[in-house]
């Protein structure tokens, strides 16, 4: 497996020369900024286009976590609440209790709407690095989130995004 800085050398020259290959061509739609994009692309665009970028073989637990604290730091309260609920909800469905993951991660509760940053840092954390599919969904339904990512291994998201805006304008 190639070292971090490595991988992130490779993701910015794939970047630089116009590297398009995450997004597919069948998507038909131009987009005019990421703000566009997270309300007019459909919930399967976002899924397949965040389930290619974001997974633990691309991009390791070490680096996305701390990414994670920083951007859901920055959401709104109310979006937040709303990244729980969707974590809980999901992982409910995979048997996973709230209160069973309030006590397995150290969560000051599990009341979506009284955690903190932290707390929903934590959530984010254990679904990427154990039920990746879960983050997937989840960012798929709260694209907000992705918007403050800030790490290279994510400008490639934007890239691809970036790419697709600018093909459909030659």
């Amino acid at each position: 497996m190639p070292s971090s800085d490595d991988y992130k050398r490779q993701v910015m020259r794939d970047l630089a020369g116009g590297d398009k290959e995450m997004m597919p061509d069948d998507t038909a739609s131009s987009y005019q900024n990421f703000d566009d994009f997270a309300q007019r692309s459909s919930r399967d665009e976002r899924h397949n286009l965040f389930s290619r970028s974001f997974h633990p073989d691309r991009v390791p637990a070490s680096q996305m976590e701390p990414e994670l604290q920083k951007a859901i730091a920055q959401i709104k309260p109310n979006e937040r609440k709303d990244v729980a609920q969707e974590f809980f909800s999901h992982l409910k469905k995979r048997g996973l209790q709230d209160r069973d993951l309030e006590k397995q991660l150290g969560l000051s509760t599990h009341h979506p709407s009284h955690m903190s940053a932290d707390d929903v840092s934590k959530l984010a954390g254990f679904a990427y690095h154990n039920h990746p599919d879960v983050f997937h969904e989840v960012l798929a339904d709260q694209p907000a989130l992705v918007k403050f990512l800030s790490n290279p291994v994510v400008g490639a998201v934007f890239g691809a995004i970036a790419a697709k805006w600018m093909g459909g304008r030659h």
